[in-house]
């Protein structure tokens, strides 16, 4: 099978931080008996300043996600699923910031695929109940990263886009988004 890559986006959506990750899966195509070589391009986060209005805040980070997608848009994008906690004000804003990013990449036809925190964290870490530091610790390991990838929420978004990456050949799951 020809060599190729795959370059994946890992979103972990908020309002006043959403972080942000693309990792490149070297090899895609290769024989499944070869282990996976999946490397870090870049991460960080988008902020936004609750001094700003809720619509402004939203198109901020709509035109920052539209940077850092624009220059070589990914193959596959990976965005966290809401988890829905005791306080639904705040995931009310953070589906607001998540329906932005899914805006941004079907604009430019990105496949988006949505990941459970928890997948995400038996992906990752093996534990479905992993801390934040632990999900820090196993990205900086699995992507031989000199030190732990902070803030958390870009070390979230990391692990969206490894679970995708680990999962994108029979993943039959439905686009983010749609049902």
């Amino acid at each position: 099978m020809p060599n190729s890559t795959l370059n994946i986006l890992g979103l972990d959506p908020g309002l006043a931080s959403t972080g942000w990750a693309l990792i490149q899966l070297k090899s895609a195509h290769q024989h499944p008996s070869r282990p996976l070589e999946i490397k870090k391009i870049s991460y960080g986060v988008i902020k936004t300043s609750s001094q700003f209005s809720l619509p402004q805040r939203l198109q901020i980070l709509y035109q920052e996600l539209k940077k850092i997608i624009s220059p070589v848009p990914p193959q596959l994008a990976a965005i966290e699923a809401i988890y829905f906690g005791k306080n639904s004000r705040s995931a009310l804003l953070v589906g607001q910031a998540k329906g932005v990013a899914l805006l941004a990449l079907e604009e430019k036809g990105i496949t988006c695929r949505e990941f459970t925190p928890l997948e995400i964290k038996i992906a990752v870490c093996g534990y479905g109940r992993a801390a934040k530091k632990q999900i820090q610790q196993m990205m900086q390991k699995l992507l031989q990263l000199k030190e732990l990838p902070r803030p958390d929420h870009a070390a979230d978004a990391l692990a969206a886009a490894y679970t995708a990456a680990l999962t994108w050949k029979n993943d039959a799951r439905k686009p983010a988004g749609k049902n």
